[in-house]
């Protein structure tokens, strides 16, 4: 009778920890965006050609990918940073001007956080 107990308390155990483990998955999220760029911009020194991407933010890794018809043209490190309040829209952020334009960050819409490039990890696949 003991070991009948002690296997049920263990399979709840088991049923308890599974739950736990995923809440946490849940909790981790990507963020999509469909973006429009009007001219070429640098992630990390790598240009992004003007035109129509899909942009990526995985919480988890932290790794910002803009990809092009399925194909990721760049990838960067960011991190998450708190707003004072929520973003009422998609946000792009970026430093300098014309040919020296570089994207810095992005906020997704409804979101209290922005999404910070971090400089130095940019990684380029594919050609752009």
């Amino acid at each position: 009778k003991e070991s009948v107990m002690k296997s049920m308390v263990n399979r709840i155990v088991v049923v308890m920890m599974i739950g736990a483990l995923a809440s946490v998955a849940a909790l981790a999220k990507t963020h999509k965006q469909r973006v429009t760029f009007d001219s070429d911009i640098k992630v990390n020194g790598t240009v992004v050609k003007k035109g129509s991407y899909d942009l990526k933010f995985d919480d988890e890794t932290g790794q910002l990918s803009i990809i092009k018809n399925g194909k990721v043209v760049v990838q960067s490190m960011a991190k998450l940073e708190d707003r004072s309040k929520k973003a009422s829209g998609f946000q792009l952020r970026s430093t300098g001007s014309g040919e020296q334009t570089e994207l810095t960050g992005v906020t997704f819409g409804g979101s209290d956080k922005d999404v910070v490039i971090t400089s130095g990890g940019a990684t380029t696949t594919g050609n752009n």
